[in-house]
């Protein structure tokens, strides 16, 4: 396996380019965390249980993900700064699938 390239706009709307590895069972908010991309705190406040809506993201490009499951839509239902191609990065797990994604980071709420 190989790390996919992911293009993920911070909250300050820089866009960084990072490697993503697909063979340590991450997810978008865990590459976050891992490349300090959001102040420390601000990302991921749940561990990744899809709780708090800290790690939304943007969704730019069609690129193919997992379907939304029942704890996902729920928690967006009740998040601020919600849009059409809202996710929670800790919902969408690294895999080679994701090579080009491209995603920004919902504000702050």
């Amino acid at each position: 396996m190989a790390d996919v390239t992911i293009k993920i706009t911070d909250r300050d709307g820089v866009m960084h380019e990072v490697q993503a590895p697909t063979d340590m069972s991450m997810n978008i908010m865990e590459v976050v965390r891992a490349y300090e991309l959001a102040p420390e705190g601000t990302i991921g406040v749940c561990g990744g249980m899809a709780m708090c809506a800290s790690c939304q993201c943007y969704v730019l490009n069609d690129v193919e993900l997992p379907e939304m499951g029942p704890d996902e839509d729920a928690m967006l239902a009740e998040a601020f700064y919600v849009k059409p191609n809202s996710r929670l990065g800790c919902q969408i797990p690294v895999t080679e699938d994701l090579e080009g994604l491209e995603i920004e980071l919902a504000p702050e709420s």
